[in-house]
């Protein structure tokens, strides 16, 4: 009776066998996912009465289920969260909960989460990052120096614009308006317009225009030369809001001389505090044409312009270096380095626990986890994905192969089972 058993046990390996080659092959397309494999030991009986040469074998045992952490291939998503280790080491997540457990995984498939703003995996576990400084040096290595990677979406405060500086070119032949009322929904009464965006305290942006109307030519004498001036009336609005010199109702006047050098006004022309539709305070704004010229058949033009404010930054871009230094640039141009990605080693990386959706957790067996920054062979590719290494071809020899040994364990026990039939009916 021992040989049922004895093929029991068979059976009950070879169905371990399909179970892991089964789990493997439906993980073929899981991203981080590593493979396993079964380990199997003979069992033997034995008693101080036996000698060695008369020991039989009484089946097999499961002895340990492996996985193997070799590399996967990589898969391009150009995602900036999509991140890919390329060697040793795992991502490290926390559970966003405080003193949350740690969690260590090659999947690098990570999100921003819109109510904290924190780079979380699927399941909403942290990722963690080491300090750095200024220059992006890490500054600590260790479980206990990771942070969860926070990106905030602003940078900055707002600065309420104060000076425009516009640089123009003006058309010396341009048709004049002085018999026409200016009027900016009407095109036929400028001659044309440059526009800027301004800010309030707030940071909220507003459009700011000057309508150009050309209401003096130059003289052009019998001979051919020109006397006189040109002048150009500058209509500026901020917003909604037409807006005048200081002390003044009238628009401002542009003046060029015969060689098209600007020769009134002298310095920037400020105007009077207007609180235009969509500003939350009173606004400013002083405008600098000190560079404009007037020349040639050239269209109206604008150069150059700049102003001194600014909006809040809002989060534009966010790189992951090679090596792992994380970098949020804004939208004022600003750039703040967030951290170096914590990546864990372990002494024996098969003695992780499997925890599940590709993650596991330090045992004793694994030794505890070497935490510091990508270096030497190992570096971090932003927007790639690292693919399972699950070997299809290998698996399905493996599935024939368990098949192949789960029907002969069957046999054996049919054969015994006639052998049992046989006594019986000798018995009987």
């Amino acid at each position: 009776m021992t040989s049922f058993y004895t093929s029991l046990s068979g059976l009950n390996a070879a169905q371990t066998d399909l179970n892991v080659t089964a789990n493997n092959i439906a993980n073929v397309g899981t991203n981080g996912f590593k493979s396993s494999s079964a380990q199997f030991a003979d069992v033997i009986s034995s008693s101080l009465y036996q000698s060695g040469d008369s020991v039989v074998g009484q089946g097999a045992r499961t002895k340990s289920i492996s996985q193997s952490f070799t590399q996967g291939s990589e898969q391009t998503t150009g995602q900036s969260l999509d991140l890919m280790i390329s060697g040793q080491g795992f991502f490290v997540t926390q559970a966003q909960s405080t003193g949350g457990q740690l969690n260590y995984t090659r999947t690098g498939s990570f999100q921003l989460d819109p109510k904290t703003d924190n780079v979380v995996d699927a399941s909403g576990n942290a990722l963690q990052v080491l300090p750095v400084d200024q220059l992006g040096n890490v500054t600590a290595t260790g479980t206990g120096a990771m942070k969860t990677l926070h990106v905030p979406t602003t940078n900055g405060n707002p600065k309420a614009t104060t000076d425009v500086d516009l640089s123009m070119t003006f058309p010396t032949d341009a048709a004049t308006h002085a018999d026409t009322s200016f009027n900016k929904n009407d095109p036929s009464t400028y001659n044309g317009t440059s526009s800027t965006t301004v800010y309030d305290s707030a940071g909220n942006a507003i459009p700011a225009t000057v309508y150009y109307e050309h209401t003096q030519a130059l003289t052009t004498n019998a001979d051919g030369t020109k006397t006189g001036t040109s002048q150009w009336v500058a209509h500026t609005y901020v917003g909604d809001q037409e807006v005048f010199p200081s002390g003044s109702t009238t628009a401002p006047t542009l003046t060029f001389d015969t060689t098209g050098a600007l020769t009134s006004p002298t310095g920037a022309v400020t105007y009077g505090a207007v609180t235009p539709t969509g500003a939350s305070a009173p606004m400013a704004v002083s405008f600098n044409y000190g560079t404009a010229t007037q020349e040639g058949s050239f269209a109206l033009q604008t150069v150059t312009s700049s102003q001194n404010g600014n909006t809040i930054g809002q989060l534009s871009d966010l790189t992951v270096g090679d090596n792992g230094l994380v970098t949020a640039t804004y939208s004022d141009g600003s750039q703040v380095k967030l951290g170096a990605v914590a990546l864990a080693n372990f002494t024996n990386p098969s003695g992780l626990k499997q925890m599940g959706s590709t993650n596991w957790q330090a045992t004793g067996n694994s030794g505890t986890a070497q935490v510091g920054a990508a270096g030497g062979d190992t570096t971090i590719a932003q927007g790639e994905l690292e693919m399972s290494n699950v070997d299809l071809s290998a698996q399905l020899v493996n599935l024939i192969s368990a098949q192949r040994n789960f029907q002969a364990n069957a046999k054996a026990i049919d054969t015994d089972k006639q052998m049992v039939d046989s006594i019986f009916q000798v018995i009987n």
